[in-house]
């Protein structure tokens, strides 16, 4: 009875969802503007890309087939790590059918002892890639919800993981970037988006530190600090890179990371580049020395 009541919970859900996309998002989520992100990021020849997730809509399958597609336009797996957002589960979609395309920019370059999978992510979470003195931890916040929610959950197999990881990281000298779809500390969405073991996370980033956090989900640019064990970390969230800026709605932007160590020290200057709707372009609009 659960089971079958849970199906039509989802069906329900991908109809409103169109339904929401039919008559409010689509005004405000352009592929030019999308574009536009892209080219300007390909323009800067960053070493590379972090995607905090939300490539598909309503999880038909369909749209896992064109976010490969954009994928693959944008750029190569090894350039290129994603985690996946709430959208990306908006309903259960086992993962051969579904975030299976994604997984060449889910691969990670460290063996794992434990890592979360489940029928719809069967890539290991969390996964690390290193490239150069840089380590990048992904993490899975992406969750199937019920029919009014967009929240989140890591899970205790992760956050284990993740304390492991940050611990011996820190031990080898990388600078530690962690990213996730949704906010990673308590209060910063409502209840029915939020991230559900925010305050767990919160434990493991407070307890084993890391240089910096990263996030979507609430599409407007978001600064952020947590108390590491002997530093500030900064969390920084960022808008929907396909945002017009139609009425209250932040425009698109990214943000370009220029990452040194200075006498032991690391360094994060943060430039950050913005779609302007009246120029229809996208624009640099300021910069900035994350605390460390």
């Amino acid at each position: 009875m659960q089971h079958g009541a849970t199906r039509k919970n989802f069906a329900l859900k991908r109809v409103l969802g169109r339904l929401s996309w039919k008559f409010n998002r689509s005004k405000i989520h352009d592929p030019a503007v999308a574009q536009a992100i892209v080219d300007d990021i390909k323009s800067a020849s960053p070493d590379h890309v972090a995607l905090t997730g939300d490539l598909v809509n309503v999880a038909a399958l369909s749209e896992f087939e064109r976010g490969a597609k954009w994928l693959r336009e944008f750029g190569n797996p090894d350039w290129i790590s994603f985690v996946p957002g709430n959208h990306d589960a908006y309903v259960a979609v086992r993962w051969e059918h579904g975030m299976s395309r994604f997984a060449p920019y889910m691969d990670g370059d460290m063996t794992i002892a434990a890592t979360e999978t489940s029928a719809h992510l069967a890539a290991g979470f969390p996964y690390v890639r290193l490239r150069r003195n840089l380590a990048l931890i992904g993490l899975s916040s992406a969750q199937p919800q019920s029919l009014l929610k967009a929240a989140g959950t890591v899970g205790n197999r992760q956050l284990q993981a993740l304390t492991k990881l940050l611990h011996k990281l820190k031990a080898k000298g990388y600078y530690r970037a962690v990213m996730i779809h949704h906010p990673p500390l308590p209060g910063l969405a409502p209840d029915r988006k939020a991230l559900t073991d925010a305050a767990a996370l919160l434990d493991v980033l407070s307890q084993e530190g890391a240089e910096l956090v990263i996030h979507g989900h609430n599409h407007r640019e978001m600064r952020n600090e947590i108390q590491g064990p002997s530093e500030k970390i900064p969390v920084i969230g960022v808008p929907s890179a396909s945002s017009n800026g139609h009425r209250h709605h932040e425009p698109a932007a990214w943000n370009l990371y220029e990452i040194s160590r200075n006498q032991g020290n690391w360094q994060t200057q943060v430039s950050i580049r913005a779609w302007d709707p009246k120029s229809r372009s996208i624009v640099s609009t300021r910069q900035f020395i994350l605390p460390s």
